[in-house]
């Protein structure tokens, strides 16, 4: 543990605004230690954190919180803030059952003024919680701190849009992490900033636009443009300036004696419109070893503080996303049309052992999933063969792209959807829950779930040769079962089920990876003398129309297993059975999903525990309806 003795006397950030500025570099360096040495603990989301803990430390020092509402964007950069908002104390339960949320949450704290884990929502909140302060009459602050390429969505512009139009009262943080626009340069840049942040300046700014207003419409656009140009060349705002906010910046996110004058100044502008923070911050600052880490430790697993050194897997079966990775490689390497797309997921998605080996095939597009599905589809409709890899709780954000741009017009885009089903420490907002249901419910759409990472080969096999309409496949997070890979050459019939394990009594019909737990309720079940089939359903959409009517009027009972919400591969067979009149003959059918609720983080195990979807679920299931059949078969007798 870290000697914290500054960072002790802080329980909220009340306590924090007691101390001097002069102060506040020692808390931020105490507060880098704390936040190093948590997470080293429970692994988790460290550089982003590490780059915002000067500007948190500020923020929390000047405006009124939680009075004043700061939203922060992707919420992976509020671990320190977390820290200092009377979170201290459970910060080492980050992402655990029963812990912190890795991201802020609004039923957490009341210092977590949104709720976010997917990127670029920060303004378009902030925004809306400026108008019901407007409207309420009230006058407290409301800022927005993005960064972390969160920048790169359109979704934030769309809020910039909107805001400079109202003119709504807002503070935007842009945290440059990456110094993508510009970094700050020399003394001179700082004193320049702190000037146009200033009382003085917002005045001369005022005067100059009511002089030009008297102007000819000729001089008061060149007027208009001296002004804009001017202040473009001295902080390069014009892009801001253009949508309506007023942009001050450059400015050093670690150095105090930019950070407090100048938001300080912000924050007591008469200014009644929208700012724009420009600040520069080092993703990683203050541990070397995320520095120089080529990710910045974005996300960690448990390291050592003193090396750096992540704990690695303590096994050598392959990852899901790895057999991806490597088996469309293989596929590139005989087809010239096939392109890999990925939406600031590289690494995540395996796209990034792709783009080693065809870099110019391979497109990261940044967080922006709706322009991934339509770039995609424009590829698809010259030819190429676009494989969208993409998380399934972020391909939600794609929806219409998905209907109106590939589905209606039946272009053959593969998407490649990881972190399928409940994923474990993100919690629920990464949990992929929904994807079987909203592309299911798509004509014309194939949609495909791997049990095993030999499954997953052939649906990418198949996949490369599906031309003429889209599909899908999804896997899960995490390593594979240790099964034997087949070539790249096997491929799946299209909508053609597999039989695992032949029985006559009860017919468990599984979608995906709960497969492995529907084989150890199917042995229970056998070991109580009741006899079961196990069926690898592969495909839920389009149903193995032959196998599951035939399955339905060979056995007892019909169960479907799948790792989704409703309305997705159970409802679909259901219809099946009840356009069939299969229900009328006295099948007794039920279907296991994801319930109706939320699930926090935790293992993915305990997760389906809750979930009731592991195999001493499916045995209780099965042996409910089963045994409840029986009665009824000796009441009728």
């Amino acid at each position: 543990m870290p000697t914290t003795p500054l960072l002790d006397s802080i329980k909220y950030p009340e306590d924090l605004r007691k101390l001097k500025v002069s102060d506040l570099p020692q808390i931020a360096k105490e507060l880098r230690e704390e936040l190093i040495d948590a997470v080293s603990v429970t692994g988790g989301h460290l550089g982003a954190g590490l780059g915002v803990v000067e500007l948190t430390v500020a923020l929390h020092y000047l405006f009124d919180t939680p009075q004043d509402k700061l939203i922060w964007d992707v919420g992976h950069q509020s671990y320190p803030h977390k820290i200092l908002t009377g979170r201290r104390d459970k910060i080492r339960t980050l992402r655990k059952s029963g812990g912190l949320s890795g991201f802020t949450k609004r039923s957490e704290s009341v210092y977590d003024a949104f709720g976010a884990a997917h990127s670029s929502t920060s303004i378009s909140a902030s925004l809306g919680m400026a108008v019901a302060r407007d409207l309420d009459k009230r006058t407290n602050n409301v800022v927005a701190i993005i960064g972390d390429g969160a920048m790169s969505a359109g979704m934030a512009y769309e809020a910039m849009n909107n805001a400079g139009a109202m003119q709504s009262r807002l503070i935007v943080i842009l945290n440059d992490n990456d110094m993508s626009i510009a970094p700050p340069v020399g003394a001179m840049r700082s004193y320049l900033v702190k000037l146009l942040s200033g009382k003085t300046y917002l005045g001369l700014r005022g005067i100059f636009k009511k002089i030009s207003s008297y102007l000819p419409r000729s001089l008061k656009t060149r007027a208009g443009r001296f002004e804009e140009y001017f202040r473009g060349l001295a902080i390069g705002g014009t892009l801001f300036d253009e949508l309506g906010f007023y942009y001050v910046g450059t400015i050093d996110g670690h150095d105090f004696n930019q950070l407090i004058p100048i938001l300080k100044n912000v924050r007591d502008s008469k200014y009644n419109g929208p700012f724009l923070v420009h600040a520069i911050t080092k993703k990683g600052k203050g541990y070397i070893p995320a520095e120089n880490s080529s990710d910045k430790y974005h996300g960690v697993n448990k390291f050592d503080v003193i090396t750096g050194k992540q704990v690695a897997s303590t096994t050598n079966v392959p990852t899901f996303t790895k057999v991806y990775g490597d088996t469309l490689v293989k596929h590139a390497e005989a087809d010239n049309k096939i392109i890999a797309i990925t939406a600031a997921m590289p690494s995540g998605t395996g796209v990034d052992v792709f783009d080693k080996k065809f870099p110019k095939r391979s497109f990261d597009v940044g967080i922006a999933e709706q322009h991934a599905v339509t770039f995609a589809a424009g590829l698809a409709g010259e030819g190429y063969k676009p494989f969208v890899s993409i998380y399934s709780t972020f391909l939600q954000r794609a929806y219409d792209q998905v209907v109106h741009d590939v589905a209606i017009q039946s272009l053959p885009v593969r998407f490649a959807i990881d972190r399928a089903g409940l994923i474990g420490a993100d919690g629920p907002t990464h949990a992929g829950s929904f994807d079987i249901t909203y592309l299911s419910t798509l004509p014309n759409f194939i949609v495909m779930a791997a049990s095993d990472e030999a499954e997953l080969v052939k649906m990418i096999n198949t996949a490369v040769n599906i031309n003429d309409k889209p599909c899908a496949f999804r896997y899960p997070r995490g390593n594979g079962y240790g099964v034997d890979l087949p070539s790249i050459n096997e491929i799946l019939k299209i909508g053609k089920a597999n039989v695992v394990k032949q029985g006559n009594k009860i017919c468990l019909l599984s979608l995906g990876t709960r497969l492995h737990e529907c084989l150890k309720a199917a042995q229970q079940l056998e070991n109580k003398g009741i006899s079961t089939t196990v069926i690898d359903a592969r495909f839920a959409k389009p149903l193995d129309v032959k196998l599951i009517l035939e399955s339905a009027r060979t056995h007892e009972v019909l169960i479907t297993i799948e790792e989704g919400s409703v309305g997705g591969f159970g409802s679909h067979v259901a219809q099946l059975l009840s356009e069939n009149g299969i229900f009328d003959k006295g099948l007794k059918f039920r279907s296991m999903i994801l319930p109706d609720f939320f699930i926090d983080q935790d293992s993915p195990e305990k997760m389906y525990d809750v979930a009731e979807l592991n195999s001493n679920h499916i045995l209780k299931k099965s042996l409910d309806v089963f045994l409840s059949n029986q009665k009824i078969v000796k009441s009728v007798k």
